[in-house]
């Protein structure tokens, strides 16, 4: 079957006296029944080229499928009278959210008539290919369950309102929203964020009434700034709905009265071009986390209504080599989220200022603070996982410091976390720097023949390094790519595979710095990085060339393009999930989400100088006649962050470019999903078998069975 060939339609781009052609600028029109007719072609070139490997997907997918427990419960929590938790049936693809009520004696009732379904996915998700319900907060009373559902797949949401006490439905509907949503102290009413009807942005906060027409809501707030962002909440103490706007440099919040949901608006702090900073409140006082003379931020507190600016006092200081994340309230306690030498850790501090951290024994790991509704407790919940610990669950008692496992994600099967290996190795960048890589594995003999034993099962030729690799990486909006654990990986890593994840520039590893020096025009840092971090692999014999692959999605999916530009022989094969490689197009358009809000990541390409320098490596507009890796390319017809024509018009403009070279060049798109793949609990590993079932095809080992001993 051939490949599909996109008719070439010359469009003219002129900007700052530079003219781009774009011969497939006309995909980007959604409605056109000949572009889906084209996607359509692609998704059967797809079809047709992995059909050699089209069976043994199958068996990734049951593979993967059969190692998750399909009855399954989450741990609940305590929220006022209640514990709250999810669960799976049996064959199901979506959760089932209940409650049961908790005694005087604190203990909850346990019997079958006990609990209380208070919403079932499943139903929601009736007829539909897609479905994502993304916020469902209970009423102050108990009583009502606002929830809020997308079934396209382009995060453009509908909130509901159910009786928990009857089970119905109230006549409240309010579409075309975001699923951002808080209640006011008299359960009778709700504070929701609404955004652009083109560009998505969250904008305005409104306020809605149980009973009125929706489309009479109350504004409470709108951000006129477009390169802000607005979204609405509740503070710990419950006392105040917080208002926050935001952008890449800077924040301000607002807030007023819960109990009074009429009241006006009060500004917390004015922003302030370069300050960013969140607040809390609780104990009678609003805690701050402040960049204000301190790029890795620092902790304040202060009192008053609001507490003027030269009231705050200082809870923990900036350090240069401590980043603040994140901080939960509790009555005794202040527990902080913090980042160090690239690893997360948890800081316990009493209000009196004597403070520990919570230990943990492995090399590279993730940990973050859990669900913890209720503040009167000297127990923290908190998740922790690693490349080889299946995510777990936690009850950390502050006092005492005793951690009781509650629980640990079952994998099926055969698995043994004892059979794998994890690493954290340093690779140094062009300019000196030296870039963190976590990575793991099936644990290697110390001997030579041991070695050459396992290279023989995986079927791979002999020797150190010889197995295949498949490095990871993202580095965009001080997003950290934290060591966790994906049983899904197992299917790589039992057939001989290394996989490895490259914490470049971009990112927040390393602190705020390290973020600052992968954006704007330190961007291409982040290209450099990630290829020093796997020739750093090669050289090291943790991999070799023809067996060297590589994978990234969204931010992650430029990251891909710039790569392959400036080393396409360096990576055998690429995986781009929903890539961002239309940079210059995408930030000059106004109309699309990824574009105003994000002058500050990735510069203003309106002005001479920024234009340039995005110019300079934007994938789309680099590219060469010359031999790629082998490309598999992921999206969705729905993605409201990084629009389907992209990866598309990549695509079809490679074609153009390259001779027949032998490697496969695919696009494939998801016609029922946006930015994140298919929804579902199992439907999602449909795309990670395809991924899979292309890599180790090119790898060589679709002909074996797993290694399970």
């Amino acid at each position: 079957m051939p490949a599909p060939i996109a008719p070439r339609r010359p469009h003219r781009h002129e900007k700052h006296g530079d003219v781009r052609v774009d011969d497939y600028y006309w995909l980007r029109e959604r409605d056109n029944p000949e572009i889906r007719k084209y996607l359509e072609a692609e998704n059967a070139y797809v079809q047709e080229v992995m059909a050699d490997t089209a069976g043994f997907e199958d068996r990734l997918f049951e593979e993967i499928k059969a190692r998750i427990k399909q009855t399954d419960m989450s741990v609940p929590y305590r929220e006022n009278a209640y514990r709250y938790y999810r669960r799976y049936e049996e064959g199901q693809e979506y959760e089932i959210h209940c409650r049961r009520p908790i005694s005087d004696r604190g203990e909850p009732d346990h019997s079958a008539a006990g609990e209380q379904v208070i919403l079932d996915v499943n139903q929601v998700a009736a007829g539909h290919e897609f479905c994502q319900v993304a916020s469902r907060p209970v009423s102050p009373s108990g009583r009502l369950l606002a929830y809020a559902v997308d079934t396209v797949g382009r995060r453009q949401y509908a909130i509901r309102v159910r009786d928990l006490a009857t089970g119905d439905e109230l006549p409240d509907v309010i579409v075309d929203v975001t699923s951002n949503i808080a209640w006011a102290a008299d359960s009778k009413s709700f504070f929701y964020a609404r955004h652009d009807p083109t560009t998505l942005r969250p904008y305005q906060v409104l306020r809605h009434r149980l009973g009125d027409d929706p489309a009479a809501d109350r504004l409470v707030f709108e951000e006129a700034d477009d390169t802000f962002s607005c979204g609405v909440w509740l503070s710990r103490s419950k006392r105040y709905i917080l208002i926050g706007s935001y952008q890449t440099l800077t924040t301000e919040f607002r807030y007023l009265d819960a109990a009074d949901p009429e009241a006006p608006l009060r500004t917390f702090l004015p922003r302030r071009r370069g300050h960013e900073y969140d607040i809390d409140h609780y104990r009678g006082r609003f805690t701050i986390r402040t960049n204000d003379g301190a790029h890795n931020f620092r902790l304040m507190e202060a009192e008053g209504d609001p507490p003027a600016l030269d009231a705050w006092r200082e809870l923990i200081p900036h350090r240069e080599d401590v980043l603040i994340t994140g901080f939960e309230l509790f009555r005794d306690y202040l527990v902080v989220s913090e980042r160090q030498d690239g690893l997360t850790r948890l800081r316990v501090r009493t209000w009196e200022g004597s403070e520990h951290h919570v230990a943990f024994e492995e090399a590279a790991f993730a940990v973050s603070i859990g669900t913890n509704r209720e503040p009167e407790t000297t127990t923290l919940r908190f998740h922790y996982s690693s490349m080889t610990t299946p995510p777990s669950v936690y009850d950390y008692d502050m006092q005492t410091r005793a951690r009781t496992l509650l629980k640990q994600e079952e994998v099926l099967g055969d698995f043994d976390p004892a059979r794998y290996e994890t690493e954290r190795l340093l690779a140094t960048a062009p300019d000196g720097v030296r870039v963190p890589i976590s990575l793991v594995r099936r644990k290697r003999e110390a001997t030579d023949s041991g070695l050459a034993q396992e290279d023989a099962v995986c079927g791979a030729p002999q020797g150190v390094g010889a197995a295949p690799l498949l490095l990871y990486g993202y580095g965009a909006y001080g997003i950290s790519m934290e060591p966790t654990f994906r049983s899904s990986r197992l299917s790589l890593l039992d057939r001989g595979f290394t996989y490895a994840i490259a914490h470049v520039r971009g990112g927040e590893e390393l602190g705020r710095r390290w973020y600052d020096d992968g954006k704007l025009g330190k961007k291409k840092n982040t290209f450099t990085d990630f290829i020093a971090c796997a020739e750093h692999l090669v050289a090291e014999g943790h991999a070799v060339s023809e067996r060297l692959f590589a994978t990234g999605g969204s931010a992650g999916g430029l990251l891909m393009g710039a790569v392959i530009n400036l080393r396409p022989e360096l990576f055998h094969g690429v995986v781009a999930q929903v890539p961002f490689v239309d940079v210059v197009t995408t930030m000059l358009d106004e109309s699309l989400p990824l574009t105003t809000g994000e002058y500050d990541e990735w510069g203003d390409p309106n002005q001479p100088g920024d234009y340039a320098y995005i110019r300079s490596y934007s994938p789309y507009d680099n590219m060469e006649p010359v031999v790629w890796p082998h490309l598999l390319v992921m999206t969705g017809l729905h993605d409201s962050q990084v629009q389907y024509w992209e990866p598309a018009k990549w695509v079809a403009r490679r074609r153009a470019l390259r001779s027949e070279d032998g490697r496969r060049l695919l696009l494939k798109t998801n016609m029922d999903a946006g930015h994140g793949g298919a929804s579902g609990r199992f439907r999602q590993y449909r795309e990670t078998a395809l991924q899979y079932a292309f890599l180790l095809g090119l790898a060589g080992l679709t002909d074996g069975e797993p290694q399970s001993s």
